[in-house]
């Protein structure tokens, strides 16, 4: 009983298809700090350019507080309106698109950037307050919290350590010209930022780790999930067994085939589709027994069968019903069916008097119903 239990325990490592299903409902491994992270370097780069921006945004602004009636006779206040608009929407895209392209960038490497339309799907438990409740005080919630308070801790100390070391600073900057006073905070804002970009940098790559390790753990299978799992891609070991006995027997065939091509030239006939199937018999007169196959093969090998019957000068005969009947009914080295022993004998008595020289019409011969085949070996009867 306790071994039929360990088996249940989720041990394994998620295979593709399960990584796969869980993309398939948006199940995928995501970072928020790591979103924290980059954006906020993306959204500092972006702020050292809006200098280039700002003026012209100003410029156009303080036309609403010009109280100078020359100017307000002379212009109209919707042509300021209309620049102002243009001005925030051009600023919005500044900032928006590089901070929307850093967020698709971040999800590509984290996780890969993933559509998932199920995730859209109603479900029940969404807007269930038990279920909401679970979750915000489940061991994820719990470490959710901690990390949390670890994270606004951290931060909040290394700003107060930084403000504590430049105190001094800080407490005569009242007593400073204004113009030495910015200096002096522009001297010290950088150290502040940096700090904290290398910390949250830290947390983001600790944040990353732990979604990485909670989300294969979550994904992760048990043995019976595992082996449930091979058996449906690969089949069950019944079926697959039955695909290596057909492969064998495919390639053992072909190498019967093949190695039969010697025995090409002591055919008394070839018997053909004229070109897909091609059948090598041979048939003593006197002897008993009927016909042997010696040779038969399609395609290609129909194709060698007649080219070396040609070069030994062995009469070729064409009957597509006749050649597919004894290729889907027979084996090489054994005698063919009995009930093609009579259209067999038509075709050899032909062949025999057109060799010997003598005059013969041609023969006329029926192929049993259950014995017409097309060219997939498919009775067409």
């Amino acid at each position: 009983m306790a071994e039929q239990d360990d088996s249940q325990e989720k041990t394994q490592e998620p295979s593709a298809k399960k990584l796969e299903k869980a993309a398939e409902d948006g199940q995928v491994l995501s970072s928020k700090e790591m979103f924290v992270f980059t954006t906020l370097i993306m959204g500092l780069c972006v702020l050292t350019t809006l200098p280039f921006f700002i003026r012209d945004f100003l410029s156009i602004w303080k036309v609403f507080f010009l109280f100078d009636l020359e100017f307000l006779e002379n212009s109209s206040p919707m042509i300021g309106i209309g620049k102002l608009i243009k001005q925030v929407i051009y600023i919005t895209l500044i900032i928006g698109i590089p901070l929307i392209i850093t967020i698709i960038l971040t999800q590509m490497v984290v996780g890969g950037v993933n559509f998932a339309p199920k995730s859209f799907e109603f479900k029940g438990n969404r807007i269930n307050l038990f279920s909401g409740l679970k979750r915000i005080f489940s061991s994820k919630g719990l470490v959710e919290l901690i990390k949390s308070l670890f994270k606004v801790g951290l931060l909040g100390g290394i700003t107060v350590s930084i403000l504590y070391l430049n105190i001094k600073d800080i407490i005569f900057l009242s007593e400073r010209h204004l113009f030495t006073a910015l200096i002096s905070l522009l001297n010290n804002f950088p150290k502040l930022v940096i700090s904290l970009l290398i910390v949250l940098g830290f947390i983001a790559v600790f944040d990353y780790m732990w979604q990485k390790y909670t989300h294969v753990e979550k994904l992760k299978m048990t043995f019976k999930e595992v082996k449930d799992e091979n058996k449906d891609s690969d089949g069950s070991p019944e079926v697959k067994q039955k695909i290596r006995r057909l492969q064998n027997e495919i390639s053992q065939r072909a190498s019967t085939q093949t190695a039969a091509l010697e025995n090409v030239k002591d055919a008394s006939a070839i018997i053909t589709n004229p070109t897909h199937f091609a059948v090598a018999i041979k048939y003593e007169v006197g002897k008993e027994g009927a016909p042997i196959i010696l040779a038969m093969g399609r395609g290609m090998m129909a194709e060698k069968i007649i080219s070396l019957a040609e070069d030994a000068q062995v009469t070729v005969f064409q009957s597509p019903l006749l050649a597919r009947a004894i290729y889907f009914t027979g084996e090489i080295g054994k005698e063919i069916s009995e009930n093609l022993y009579s259209a067999v004998a038509s075709v050899l008595a032909y062949i025999f008097k057109i060799e010997r020289g003598e005059e013969s019409d041609y023969p006329e011969f029926d192929v049993p119903d259950e014995m017409n085949f097309d060219e997939y070996g498919k009775n067409i009867k």
